[in-house]
């Protein structure tokens, strides 16, 4: 029986490992896509700015996105001085609205303000609303598998499809095998092709409502000698939210 035994798990792992060979680029690719991308998702988060002088700023917000990224919208609840200031981002970040509570006025942000820092972070617009962008504006290669923050990984190189108006000429993902989380992303600045502008480092992951989250992001700027680090509260995915959360009309709430 032992012997029986020895030789499914041996199959087993065979069949793991020629499964794991035979992934594409772009097979690496559409199953993150497919993890981060959920139809709808809640969540509340802590966003840290550490500034090129080491000052500190901190920022609550809660967001929600619908259509997988497509639609996403994130009020702010803390400091007092932007609570609850508003952005709704729609087709991925190609219109972008602001609300100032103080004001009571909305503002449709130029095409271009996508590529621009969110609050003065680490993170642009595009970073945070660009949905499957992975998909629809990148070439996928993969590259020799390595190990990255201490697990076995996929090394994908995303190449920026020509005519394609996002920030980053190319992208180097490091996706862990056994949950296709990514854990690292290098960008490469489009001005300097061969620069890595930026490096996002995904990490704490847990199961939530059966998907496995990175519950940690921290986005260095390797030009300003500047980070951001993002702590997710509070998660939910695939929860009832009506169309009408995602207009103009509703960031005056």
């Amino acid at each position: 029986m032992s012997e029986k035994i020895t030789l499914v798990f041996s199959i087993l792992i065979l069949a793991s490992g020629l499964y794991s060979q035979e992934l594409t680029g772009r097979d690496i690719i559409q199953k993150v896509n497919d993890l981060i991308n959920v139809e709808t998702s809640y969540s509340k988060s802590k966003m840290t700015i550490t500034t090129t002088s080491g000052q500190k700023r901190t920022f609550i917000s809660e967001s929600w996105t619908k259509d997988k990224g497509e639609k996403n919208l994130v009020r702010y609840l803390e400091p007092a001085r932007v609570k609850d200031q508003a952005i709704l981002m729609l087709n991925n970040a190609d219109d972008i609205w602001m609300f100032f509570p103080r004001t009571q006025r909305v503002r449709k942000l130029a095409t271009h303000a996508k590529k621009q820092k969110m609050q003065g972070s680490d993170f642009s617009y595009e970073d945070m609303g660009s949905g499957e962008t992975f998909i629809n504006d990148f070439e996928a290669e993969r590259l020799e598998d390595e190990q990255k923050q201490g697990f076995d990984c996929y090394k994908v190189k995303l190449t920026r499809k020509p005519g394609i108006d996002i920030s980053y000429v190319q992208m180097i993902i490091w996706v862990r095998k056994d949950n296709f989380v990514p854990v690292v992303i290098d960008y490469y600045d489009e001005d300097a092709p061969e620069r890595v502008l930026k490096t996002l480092i995904q990490s704490d992951v847990k199961v939530i409502d059966g998907i496995p989250t990175a519950m940690k992001f921290v986005m260095i700027d390797k030009n300003n000698n500047s980070q951001t680090e993002m702590e997710i509260l509070d998660v939910k995915y695939n929860i009832e939210l009506d169309d009408r959360m995602f207009t103009e009309r509703n960031l005056k709430r």
